[in-house]
């Protein structure tokens, strides 16, 4: 019933427990998952994953906060989109929440990686995954600048303002929410979720990270998911089955996952 949009299964916590992981979704009926690369290197398990169960999926990309990795080629990221339960280009955008002694012109290499993920995306017509954290105007003028639009995507992990909300449903962008959406410090994103048009929202964990109530700071999981289905509903005063119908149906409607 249940589709978890972004999800880091080859992460610590999770991969080792794989089968456990599995079992708890069947268990909270969530049905599908779109498990996120964040490195090239990490790319070849995610896809194994997505190769062995026939309800993953996969992406690739390399994340903005990732460092000292292998910097991604358009071809790179072309060659890997091409490979089988492969439906998305990300994790990828801007985050200079960590600058550091850093200045935001520092941070060109990240906007270039950037403007590579949008590239190849345009290029193999796969949707974007969004991440953007400090870095909201940036984020939008390059996908504007790269023509991001035509690729479509998704801005994960929502924690944004109204205005970058809009602003992203207007390029036509869908809008992600977690389990951030559950914490009790969360009511202007609560009040965000609920202006969200239905069919242009998404459910997510970013497992393992941001487990919502009442799992808040344990090792977040796919099964837990239907949390953030229910705040949903309360906030749109719809039923937990209306949300996750309706955001199933747009994972399939942006992501358009194959068998």
């Amino acid at each position: 019933m249940y589709v978890d949009s972004h999800c880091h299964l080859t992460f610590e916590g999770l991969h080792e427990r794989i089968d456990d992981v599995r079992a708890a979704m069947f268990a909270a009926e969530v049905d599908r998952a779109l498990v996120i690369c964040t490195t090239l290197e990490e790319f070849d398990s995610v896809h194994a994953l997505a190769l062995r169960f026939p309800n993953f999926w996969a992406s690739a990309g390399v994340h903005p906060d990732n460092e000292g990795m292998r910097e991604p080629t358009l071809n790179d990221l072309l060659e890997r989109a091409a490979l089988p339960r492969v439906v998305a280009i990300g994790e990828t955008g801007l985050d200079y929440y960590r600058l550091g002694q850093r200045s935001v012109a520092d941070m060109a290499w990240q906007r270039e990686r950037f403007r590579v993920h949008i590239r190849a995306a345009r290029t193999c017509a796969k949707p974007l995954v969004i991440h953007t954290r400090s870095a909201s105007a940036d984020t939008l003028a390059i996908l504007r600048e790269e023509g991001g639009a035509a690729a479509g995507g998704v801005f994960h992990c929502f924690t944004e303002t109204a205005e970058v909300a809009r602003a992203a449903l207007d390029l036509g962008f869908y809008i992600s929410f977690s389990g951030i959406l559950t914490f009790r410090n969360a009511q202007d994103l609560r009040n965000i979720a609920a202006f969200v048009p239905l069919d242009r929202l998404l459910i997510e964990t970013d497992s393992p990270y941001l487990a919502p109530v009442p799992y808040r700071g344990k090792t977040n999981q796919p099964a837990y998911v239907p949390f953030v289905a229910k705040q949903v509903a309360a906030l749109k005063c719809l039923s937990d089955t209306a949300v996750a119908r309706a955001t199933s149906a747009n994972f399939d409607r942006l992501f358009k996952p194959q068998s």
